[in-house]
């Protein structure tokens, strides 16, 4: 079942709630999904985010995906992922963070001032959205404090610079899976899904 849901905060933040059990009640561990990249057409509906969502659905996970308020450069979209991860935290045991392609870069920044989340995955994360909206330097922070950390790419992606992230990712010794893809996942949405409910799963206790 699926819920609206608004996110409190200074920014206009919508989200939709996934819940796994078929009567709307809530598990006891949720997933915070940020979308890629606004202003090419990201937003909560996004097919990967909703192939993730019916992945954790089916280990028993919630899912809040959720829509950025006004875009600024991934600054903002930080503070958007942070108030989604507190209206998170506020309701459920155990949280995770994931993103795609732009949002997967959000993931990882917001990632590093939430030590209270169980693990965040990044899928087809790009390294840099803003001079302080770095995923690489994220790695380092999230890494010194052995955070639980997952980067699936997609191995024949020519659109986002991830390689900075995976290298950076393999030396911090963070687990990193790749997937026979293109950046936007065409036809393997639901195969790249998968990695990425695993990690959570296994972090979430499922």
């Amino acid at each position: 079942m699926t819920d609206t849901v608004p996110i409190p905060g200074g920014r206009d933040v919508r989200a939709t709630l996934d819940t796994a059990a078929s009567d709307g009640a809530r598990s006891d561990a949720v997933v915070v999904a940020c979308p890629p990249h606004p202003r090419h057409g990201g937003h909560r509906g996004d097919e990967r985010l909703t192939a993730v969502s019916d992945a954790l659905a089916a280990r028993g996970v919630d899912c809040l995906r959720f829509d950025y308020g006004a875009y600024d450069e991934g600054i903002g979209e930080c503070t958007d992922a942070d108030d989604a991860v507190g209206w998170a935290l506020d309701r459920y045991d155990v949280v995770g963070l994931f993103g795609y392609s732009f949002g997967g870069t959000v993931a990882l920044v917001a990632a590093v001032s939430r030590p209270e989340l169980a693990g965040v995955c990044a899928l087809a994360p790009t390294d840099r959205l803003a001079p302080e909206v770095d995923a690489v330097a994220a790695l380092d922070d999230l890494a010194a404090r052995k955070a639980s950390v997952r980067i699936v790419y997609a191995s024949r992606d020519s659109t986002a610079d991830w390689e900075p992230v995976v290298e950076r990712a393999r030396g911090l010794d963070l687990e990193v899976v790749a997937v026979d893809a293109d950046h936007f996942l065409v036809g393997r949405a639901g195969d790249a899904a998968e990695p990425v409910a695993e990690a959570f799963a296994r972090w979430l206790g499922r």
